[in-house]
């Protein structure tokens, strides 16, 4: 990949960029880096789009020691990213990155032409108690090895190529200083900003989801709630967890290009 920084109020936001033609940016879930899209990027790429892969704040080669991690700060970097790049944009987001798309196509409908949340979480709070289990779950030293052994766990029916040596770099990136700290910002972060703005969603949107992603007591339910605040649509990926983009590529890309070319027809 070819690195590239945007500068921010906050700090710099990592970036690589391929293809032409119009605008799709792609984030990738909290704990994860922008190569998450390893499989769907090319793919979009050749299909005749112009694809920007972006890490979050705090984490893959983006700068740590940000004073905000909510996915209203990462929704910020989006917009910031798509008027440094030109827009308007299709924003993929996955897990929390979804609900920061969805914050940005509020924030800016003009900036937008469409939205593709995978497994998006855009609504909840985490309790007292669920907020002390994860500062001691993901402390230091014993952190990054705890979120690979769950981040395993999001892969239910099958691993992709190379997953080991993926696991292994992702434990080693969260090991670098600041970045299991943005983590844990991330992780207690409040979503009820980005549920109050799901209302004045105006984008086309395309809700993607596991039917066995862990992280979701009902996942159909949740995509269904979703797809029905935003007037959009969902589209469920038969066995797959938290990253079905991933997990099954030849099963959750065809869809996703499929929406993307009849927003750009």
């Amino acid at each position: 990949m070819n690195t590239q920084f945007l500068s921010t109020s906050g700090g710099k936001i990592a970036y690589d960029i391929s293809g032409s033609g119009p605008l799709v940016i792609c984030a990738p879930s909290m704990g994860d880096v922008r190569a998450e899209y390893r499989f769907l990027a090319p793919r979009l790429v050749s299909a005749g789009f112009r694809v920007a892969c972006m890490d979050l704040r705090g984490l893959g080669e983006s700068s740590t020691g940000q004073d905000d991690y909510s996915a209203t700060a990462v929704g910020a970097d989006m917009l910031a990213l798509i008027e440094a790049l030109g827009g308007p944009a299709i924003l993929i987001g996955d897990s929390m990155a979804g609900g920061a798309a969805a914050w940005a196509a509020a924030e800016r409908p003009a900036a937008l032409r469409g939205l593709v949340l995978i497994d998006p979480f855009v609504r909840g709070e985490v309790s007292t108690a669920g907020a002390l289990f994860y500062k001691l779950l993901f402390a230091r030293p014993w952190g990054a090895a705890a979120w690979s052994m769950y981040y395993t766990s999001l892969y239910p029916s099958r691993k992709p190529t190379g997953f080991a040596d993926y696991s292994a770099d992702l434990r080693a990136n969260l090991s670098e200083p600041g970045r299991l700290e943005a983590l844990q910002q991330m992780l207690l972060a409040s979503k009820t900003p980005v549920e109050k703005r799901l209302p004045e969603v105006k984008a086309p949107t395309l809700v993607l989801m596991g039917s066995k992603d862990p992280d979701f007591k009902n996942p159909e339910g949740e995509a269904a709630f979703v797809a029905g605040a935003l007037r959009g649509k969902y589209q469920m990926i038969p066995g797959a967890g938290h990253y079905p983009h991933a997990e099954m590529p030849d099963e959750a890309c065809p869809p996703i290009l499929t929406f993307l070319q009849a927003l750009t027809a």
